[in-house]
């Protein structure tokens, strides 16, 4: 399989696990050695000044914490957008946005960031098993947007990400949450 990283997994309607439910997840990086990615539009209550004020003001609205996955929930990470991603503390995944490190001093970085969310957890596949479930038609592979993980109406990002495809795809975007209730 050839690798996702820098691209978007859209989950089947029919998946079945509760975790990744309509999600859409950045792929961060995938190699031989596994994967790894950051669900996108997973927005809690949970405002981002109640979490790591000094990063507040640089946060997107709406600016609350994201569940990035179910893997170490306690584990922060920060998806940026920024003016120079050759910048020491940043990792490129999709052009200008990329991982900025949240262990630096976020004081100063106002003109440098132009878009960031802040993400607990993340999702994470050992050696093979994402080429397993894309072999099995479990997710659907799209190309990303800069724009993608910094939209306000983020919740929605699965309908949205599945109509721009066009074609069968994008009939998906109407499917009902419980097929059974149609």
């Amino acid at each position: 399989m050839p690798s996702t990283s820098g691209r978007l997994l859209i989950a089947e309607p029919m998946l079945g696990d509760p975790n990744f439910d309509r999600a859409v997840i950045l792929v961060v990086d995938h190699t031989p050695g596994g994967a790894f990615g950051l669900v996108l539009n997973r927005p809690t209550d949970l405002p981002v000044a109640g979490i790591l004020p000094d990063w507040a003001l640089l946060a997107s609205a709406p600016a609350v914490l994201h569940v990035g996955g179910p893997v170490e929930a306690e584990s922060g990470w920060c998806l940026a957008r920024v003016r120079h991603p050759d910048r020491p503390s940043f990792v490129p995944v999709l052009g200008d946005v990329g991982l900025l490190d949240l262990d630096q001093d976020p004081d100063g970085l106002d003109d440098e960031v132009l878009a960031l969310r802040l993400y607990a957890g993340y999702s994470g596949w050992g050696p093979g098993q994402l080429d397993a479930e894309l072999a099995q038609d479990a997710w659907i592979v799209a190309d990303a947007r800069g724009d993608d993980p910094f939209l306000a109406e983020g919740a929605d990002l699965w309908p949205r990400i599945l109509a721009r495809q066009g074609g069968r795809l994008a009939r998906l975007a109407t499917f009902p949450p419980d097929p059974s209730l149609n």
